[in-house]
């Protein structure tokens, strides 16, 4: 045994661009390996990451990307990739770039040989500031996960193997930014202040579900509150027509209309929060195949309401409502509307996320109903 050790230790390390349909095959079933012995790891949906990882994701109309496969002794080992923004780079710098779909075995070596392809193509591209892990923006998973291994990620959210932020940090990364997020049971008691505030604004707020028969509308109304709401947060990208509508588009059959609760006033759409059912409790079952059985059981729960716990994805009010008491009442009517569906709907907790550290006002308000800080995510970054 300590001979065939010996020899993966020595065997040589080769990174290889991904270039094939073949290729990417092996680019999205790397995790499967790394994660074997992990049993938080929930796998992805392997159609899905297909067709996120593939030319028909709206990301790659104004950003360029490009995948690795680490291999060692032949065999897959680790995986990454590099991307640039124009987005990003119009509002944060001309010079900046990012890593993500960072994935790879508990071996520095390997781990080093992938940050450092990735930086060289980065370079070539003129990039002089680095940050990520971002799969492939920051309005999709982001971050390394650094507390909360303990617990499986909820749906569309990140999980990580604890070598990951020493790894990077022995490659002279510096955390950038941490990413929260919060844990609550869903019918806890509204605070006081939460009452009072409700009770002060209810006449000027109107609060409406999604309305599907003009979900193209709806998606650009909530697409417009997000980026307007967001717009000053760290490291914000606008979310793009097209890239709403695919979200909405991939969604739009797995959310009830009541799990989005859009706030008027004056007839204006000011607010939005979306709930989504968590569906890591059916994916944890297929290891990433809905066929030929897997839409079958994915239909099935959705319909019997078999979920019990959610997720709270997206949510926003206008910055003309931000540090203001009708602002705080805009974000408790919202939060408490879509709670009261998922009770209906037998859900019995929800993560919130993910929420800047810094972002003391939404902290404060989630702290208030009794939600508990349970997994801590961390961007890096570097200067090339």
């Amino acid at each position: 045994m300590s001979e065939k050790i010996d020899q993966w230790k020595n065997e040589r390390i080769d990174v290889r661009p991904v270039t094939s349909y073949r290729e990417m095959s092996t680019f999205i079933g790397v995790p499967w390996q790394v994660y074997a012995n992990d049993p938080m790891w929930i796998p992805p949906l392997r159609l899905e990451r297909r067709l996120h990882f593939s030319r028909f994701n709206p990301f790659l109309e104004h950003a360029e990307w490009q995948a690795w496969v680490a291999y060692k002794g032949n065999q897959p080992a680790g995986r990454i990739s590099a991307q640039v923004d124009t987005l990003h780079r119009q509002r944060h710098g001309a010079d900046t770039g990012h890593f993500g779909s960072l994935e790879c075995i508990n071996d520095a070596t390997v781990f080093t040989e992938l940050i450092r392809t990735a930086e060289m193509w980065l370079i070539e591209r003129g990039t002089h500031h680095v940050s990520g892990p971002f799969n492939l923006s920051i309005n999709q998973e982001c971050g390394i996960l650094v507390e909360g291994f303990d617990t499986p990620p909820v749906v569309m959210m990140p999980h990580s193997p604890r070598w990951y932020g020493p790894l990077l940090e022995q490659c002279n990364y510096q955390p950038a930014k941490d990413l929260l997020a919060y844990w609550v049971e869903v019918d806890f008691e509204l605070p006081s202040v939460m009452h009072t505030l409700i009770q002060r604004f209810s006449k000027q707020i109107k609060l409406r579900t999604l309305r599907r028969d003009k979900f193209s509308e709806e998606m650009e109304i909530l697409r417009d509150i997000f980026n307007d709401a967001w717009s000053e947060n760290w490291g914000f990208v606008p979310f793009t027509q097209s890239e709403f509508a695919e979200l909405g588009h991939s969604l739009r059959w797995l959310v009830p209309s009541e799990f989005i609760q859009i706030a008027e006033v004056k007839d204006v759409p000011v607010a939005f929060m979306a709930a989504l059912p968590n569906l890591n409790e059916i994916f944890a079952k297929l290891n990433g195949n809905l066929f030929p059985l897997g839409w079958f059981r994915l239909i099935r729960q959705l319909k019997a309401n078999a979920i019990r716990t959610a997720r709270i994805p997206l949510m926003g009010v206008r910055k003309q409502f931000h540090h203001t008491p009708l602002g705080m009442a805009l974000a408790f009517m919202v939060i408490d509307a879509p709670r009261q569906a998922g009770l209906a709907r037998g859900i019995k907790e929800v993560e919130m996320s993910w929420i800047l550290e810094d972002n003391k006002a939404m902290r404060s308000i989630l702290e208030s109903i009794g939600s508990k800080q349970y997994k801590r995510y961390r961007l890096y970054e570097k200067i090339l």
